[in-house]
């Protein structure tokens, strides 16, 4: 596999979709973790959504990986 996916004829890189369930995956995950008051303990919440974002897709890369789909 040469790391793109034909949607409808159109070829899109599979990172760009990755990185759009990772952007997903971490709006919801901040939000449960905004109503849980997970923020009030890190000094910097930026960095620590951006970190979140970065775990996340290194982790749905892993996962698909695993399966055989490589990017």
């Amino acid at each position: 596999m040469i790391g793109d996916v034909s949607i409808g004829g159109v070829y899109v890189p599979s990172l760009l979709l990755f990185a759009c369930a990772a952007v997903i995956l971490t709006a919801l995950l901040s939000r449960l973790l905004s109503l849980v008051g997970f923020y009030r303990l890190v000094a910097n919440r930026p960095v620590t959504d951006v970190s979140l974002f970065l775990l996340l897709l290194a982790a749905i890369v892993w996962v698909t990986k695993a399966w055989g789909l490589r990017p």
